[in-house]
């Protein structure tokens, strides 16, 4: 069994919706594509860095793919293993692409069959509606959250109602001197209650 691991960059209200750049994703008008950019250093710069050299495949959204596609083949210096990693892409209207080892799959079944099968553990990048789909149903292993500290108001956003109840554990955390926080979150079973 392969493990899921989602890799986002969120504001403190949730917001994962272009933080690349400000022609990124402009979809319902959003306008502060590139919020991560003032917010960079060498620390971060190095968590990055040991994200993109991990062996993976990737599991991607149609709308993060399309963005990708454009960019990363002109762009391999950057980050080799994007190019050479085999890419699922979770859509109902691509088929094909040129971009080599790109693989289109069409429901949630080929997902979990894609989780079932051998092979390197699986990320998942942007994709705001994957992600979604994916917590719903419960295929998320792992959580690694930059938690940037501002608040935009509006955007996709990372949980939305539909998420099941779900517990995880801190596994490991640091702050940038920027004031970004990543966490990394391992799934740890059911939500626990109790009395305060």
């Amino acid at each position: 069994m392969r493990k899921i691991t989602v890799l986002s960059m969120i504001t403190l209200d949730g917001v994962i919706q272009a933080p690349g750049g400000p022609g990124e994703d402009t979809s319902a008008g959003f306008k502060y594509g590139g919020w991560v950019a003032p917010y960079g250093d060498e620390e971060g710069g190095k968590v990055v860095r040991k994200e993109l050299n991990q062996p993976a495949d990737y599991l991607l959204g149609r709308k993060t793919f399309e963005i990708w596609e454009a960019y990363w083949p002109e762009h391999a210096d950057i980050w080799p293993r994007i190019n050479e990693g085999m890419k699922y892409v979770l859509s109902s209207t691509l088929k094909k692409s040129d971009w080599k080892n790109s693989v289109f799959l069409e429901s949630l079944t080929a997902i979990e069959k894609l989780k079932n099968s051998e092979g390197p553990d699986i990320q998942v990048w942007g994709s705001s509606k994957l992600i979604q789909l994916l917590l719903e149903n419960d295929l998320v292993d792992e959580l690694c959250l930059k938690i940037y500290p501002l608040t935009l108001g509006e955007g996709k956003k990372l949980f939305i109602n539909g998420a099941i109840p779900a517990a995880f554990t801190l596994m490991e955390c640091l702050a940038t001197p920027s004031g970004v926080i990543i966490a990394y979150y391992k799934r740890a079973g059911e939500v626990k209650t109790g009395t305060a």
